[in-house]
Parts: C-alpha cells; structure tokens; sequence
C-alpha cells in the first residue's frame, strides 16, 4: 500500500513555529518513501475557527515550500459522514447519552475516594454505576437537556469480549528506525465524548472516520495526542476500520521550556516570513536537514 500521511491543523489561529516542525517532518517522511502527504483542515470547532486561519493555513504552508492533492477536505463540510458513524456506533450499544455537566462530573471527580484524576481531555469519567432508566431519559430528553454521546468502555469491553484487551497499534520510532506493538489501553480516557447535541462529533471520530478515508497508512504526529491513539484504536475496531503505524514526535519548546502555542503571536510563521525569515532558515533553525 502506498505511504500516505497527512497534515491537519485546525484553522484556530495562525501556525507556528510547531507546527511547522509537524508539516515538514509528515512532509520529509512522505517524500522519503515515496508517497503522500495531504492536507486537512479540522474545523468542527464552528466557533473559534475562522476563514482568515484557514486561508493562512495554505499560505503559510506553500510558503515552507509544501504541497499537497485537491481538494482538500474541511471537516466542517461533512458533519453527515459524522452522524452515520455515531449512529452506526449507536446501533452496536457502545454509546449513551450522558447529561451531566462538566462542573457536576468535576465534584463526583471530588468526592470520590479513588477518582482516576486528569487527563488529555479533561477529567477522567468512567460512567454511571448503573445506566439512566429509560423514562428518566426520556423525560430529560423531552425537556430539552442537554447531553452528550459518550463512548461506554464497559459495553465496548462486552462487545469485543476477549479481543479487547489484545488490542494494540503499531508505533514507529524514528532514533531507532524500529517499530513496536503497544497494548491499547482506552481506560487512561475513560468514556470520551465522541458528540454534543450541539455539536455533531469529536475530535477523536472525525480523526479516525478520516484517516481511513483517505487511506492514510502512517500517522505522524506531536507526543501529546500519544494517549488520544488508545481512543482511536478502540473507534477503529468498533467501526471496523483500518489502524495506521503511529509516529509520535518530540513537542518544540522555547527558551523557557514551554512549548510553542498560538498565542504567542511573535512566532507564528506569518510574524517570521515578514521579518525576513526564510523557509531554509525555518528547518535550521528547527533541526531539520536543509
């Protein structure tokens, strides 16, 4: 199968220095062996992303000197595609709707003698000890509640039976030029919210519904989205979906050892090509072979 791998940045700000890393390195992989990179652009968000970031996006990527196949797809375009993958996670009895709010799961989070604590996306929740009654569900639904799709491990652990523990991806590490078996171990995000009522899917769908759409065969990405791969492993196995070989790079950092963001406006790409910064430059000054 032909190596595709792909960069998606959501349009919520413009790119940075880090971001920079993350293109270039999907972009040297790809053409090293051969293949393909493609753009997406990951704007769910309907909120914070803007047209303005969007364009920028391109702009500042064709100016690192990247290209990529059209058209490139916008996620924001697809929210159908979303909705059939809930409902077909809905048909296998892995989801149910959960009504608590953030504030609420954070003071059952406090008051619980062994709470999991924090992860990537917040507070671990694990689900109810006893699924909502249907007539409380409906009586909320009727009036309007707000909820979410959460992901249930105790159901998705029924349904897979003993295949659910032998579940593992493959991660590539580039120092070594070895790749190894990782066990997946959903458990570290407890039940994750794959949608809103407002908001028609997550991150984690649209991330695994897209990768196998297009084909990408290698992920490459920052060290912080290491742990969401455990989510998306468990969505691939449900859905019935191809996993991709991860790769998991070092996050850049300033002189000051956080890492680069977007708020830090004097390091976004367009700040350093106006200062007379040059693509060349840009690799150097990031690691990379020029």
């Amino acid at each position: 199968m032909r190596f595709t791998t792909r960069f998606a940045p959501s349009p919520t700000g413009r790119l940075h220095l880090g971001h920079a890393w993350s293109a270039l390195l999907a972009h040297d992989a790809s053409r090293f062996a051969g293949g393909d990179l493609l753009l997406r652009i990951e704007d769910i968000d309907t909120t914070r992303c803007r047209p303005e970031f969007e364009a920028g996006i391109y702009a500042d990527l064709a100016w690192l000197g990247l290209d990529w196949p059209t058209p490139v797809r916008r996620q924001s375009d697809h929210f159908a595609d979303y909705a059939a993958a809930i409902e077909k996670l809905r048909s296998l009895g892995v989801l149910y709707r959960c009504f608590l709010t953030r504030r609420e799961i954070a003071e059952q989070a406090a008051s619980a003698p062994h709470a999991p604590g924090e992860g990537a996306d917040g507070i671990v929740y694990v689900g109810p000890a006893q699924p909502m009654s249907q007539d409380e569900e409906q009586a909320r639904l009727a009036r309007g509640d707000s909820f979410a799709w959460r992901l249930s491990l105790r159901y998705s652990q029924d349904l897979l039976g003993e295949e659910f523990p032998r579940l593992v991806f493959v991660e590539r590490d580039e120092a070594t030029n070895t790749e190894r078996a990782v066990p997946v171990r959903p458990q570290i995000h407890g039940d994750v919210i794959l949608a809103r009522k407002d908001t028609p899917a997550s991150y984690h769908l649209c991330v695994v519904h897209d990768d196998a759409l297009q084909n990408i065969t290698h992920v490459i990405r920052g060290e912080d989205l290491r742990s969401a791969t455990h989510v998306h492993v468990l969505l691939q196995k449900l859905l019935g979906l191809p996993t991709p070989v991860y790769r998991h790079h070092a996050l850049l950092t300033g002189p000051d050892g956080k890492r680069y963001a977007k708020r830090d406006k004097s390091l976004t790409l367009a700040a350093l090509r106006e200062a007379g910064v040059s693509p060349v430059q840009i690799r150097a000054r990031i690691g990379l072979p020029t």
